[in-house]
């Protein structure tokens, strides 16, 4: 926890357990040693000689100094650094001298059981232990250290074996839950670079993905170019060129055979009406009029409601997901499949039910038409059918165009369903 974190926890009224063993390390040995202090004081008549109070008078004072420079020193000191270690050994021995004078100054003892894995090295982490275990039981054996009598050593490995027991279990469980936390910590980091490596190749892909709508569109628009041009050339321009040979006609037999030009002009306005219903048919083609006035969603309805009545057959529109606003040009392009493959079914189907449906699926738009009606086998049709036939080639053509693509699965018998699925590109 960073101390961003620990304020905000503070200012909130509530302290976590780090917050708590913080103060307990920066504030305990103070009052631990002050304690131990008192007591002796109070016992000094007791249980001390008067030498034993003049080297308390001396490592006591000793103790405070070294623990005020600690407590100035620890924000610079790394965990398990030289200073740290040295602080934790000073200390120790300091203790070791207090607690020879007077038991009572093991309560300032202890804390070695407690900063050890904080403040050695790992390797130095159970000898810290067992110095403090050594100094816990010649306060707690009766006898002071070093012990007197046999007894005295008896109650002394007795009480030690006991400390060192504990202190090596304890020592065991710390490593272990200290390696499930460097795990832990490792997973968590391998996690979060992976999460990483994952956002960047989202990030990527939803590039690369952008840069084919572009490239798709690109695409279209020249293909669509191609096919304009084609259609111009085949009809507008065929029709003017015929158009102005009949009246090249007209021009040239106009005085010396007026019935043979007034046939010639009939032609001409023929080839003249009909040039003008392929300009037309060419305008309609390039943008649906149903998308002049309504959304995908609108347009589609009205245009599956117009072919019903129109063709006597049961057409159902349905939408799924939350419908969105869509690309003009994907919303053509899934607007033209629909007309198409109503087309088929009107014309080749025989039908008598239809099902229309738009799904809305996160980044993909789907459109679904099926039929009851006869079905065909896509494996019996010719080459160029398989193609092009019953319109499937300019319904896939067209879902291509902008990175989508159409299936067809249909058996004799069986009904149809032409399945469509282009990127969902919101307007705008």
């Amino acid at each position: 926890m960073n101390a961003g974190d620990q304020a905000g926890a503070t200012e909130a009224g509530t302290t976590t357990a780090e917050q708590w063993w913080e103060r307990f390390f920066r504030y305990g040995p103070y009052g631990l040693l002050g304690l131990g202090t008192a007591v002796s004081a109070v016992t000094a008549d007791l249980i001390m000689s008067r030498a034993d109070g003049y080297t308390i008078a001396v490592l006591a004072p000793l103790a405070l100094v070294l623990q005020i420079w600690w407590g100035r020193a620890r924000a610079a000191a790394a965990p398990q650094s030289w200073a740290a270690s040295c602080y934790y050994v000073v200390r120790t021995l300091l203790a070791f001298g207090l607690t020879a004078c007077n038991p009572f100054f093991s309560m300032f003892a202890i804390l070695g059981y407690f900063d050890a894995g904080r403040l050695l090295p790992q390797r130095a982490v159970r000898a810290g232990l067992l110095v403090t275990a050594v100094i816990m039981a010649g306060s707690q054996s009766g006898s002071g250290l070093p012990p007197q009598s046999l007894m005295d050593w008896v109650a002394f490995g007795v009480v030690f074996a006991l400390h060192a027991t504990l202190t090596l279990i304890f020592a065991h469980i710390d490593a272990r839950e200290t390696e499930q936390t460097r795990t832990q910590v490792d997973t968590i980091a391998e996690l979060e670079s992976a999460n990483a490596r994952l956002e960047q190749a989202l990030a990527e892909n939803a590039g690369l993905h952008a840069q084919l709508l572009v490239q798709a569109r690109e695409a279209g628009v020249a293909d669509e170019r191609r096919r304009l041009a084609a259609e111009i050339h085949d009809t507008l321009a065929q029709g003017l060129t015929g158009i102005i040979a009949q009246l090249t006609v007209v021009t040239s037999v106009g005085d010396k055979d007026p019935a043979l030009a007034r046939q010639h002009l009939d032609r001409a306005a023929a080839l003249a009406r009909h040039s003008l219903g392929e300009a037309r048919r060419s305008v309609h083609d390039l943008v649906p009029a149903a998308l002049a006035h309504d959304d995908l969603t609108g347009a589609l309805k009205k245009t599956v409601v117009g072919w019903a009545e129109r063709h006597g057959v049961r057409a159902e529109f349905t939408v799924t997901g939350t419908a969105e606003r869509v690309h003009d040009e994907i919303a053509a392009t899934l607007l033209r499949i629909a007309e198409e493959a109503l087309a088929n079914v009107g014309h080749h189907a025989g039908a008598s039910r239809v099902g229309i449906t738009l799904s809305f699926m996160g980044d993909e738009l789907a459109l679904d038409v099926r039929d009851d009606g006869c079905g065909f086998d896509p494996a019996a049709l010719p080459p160029h059918s398989r193609a092009g036939g019953f319109g499937l080639g300019g319904m896939r053509a067209r879902a291509e165009r902008v990175a989508g693509t159409v299936e067809v699965e249909t058996e004799p018998g069986g009904g149809t369903a032409v399945s469509a699925r282009v990127p969902l590109v919101q307007e705008g």
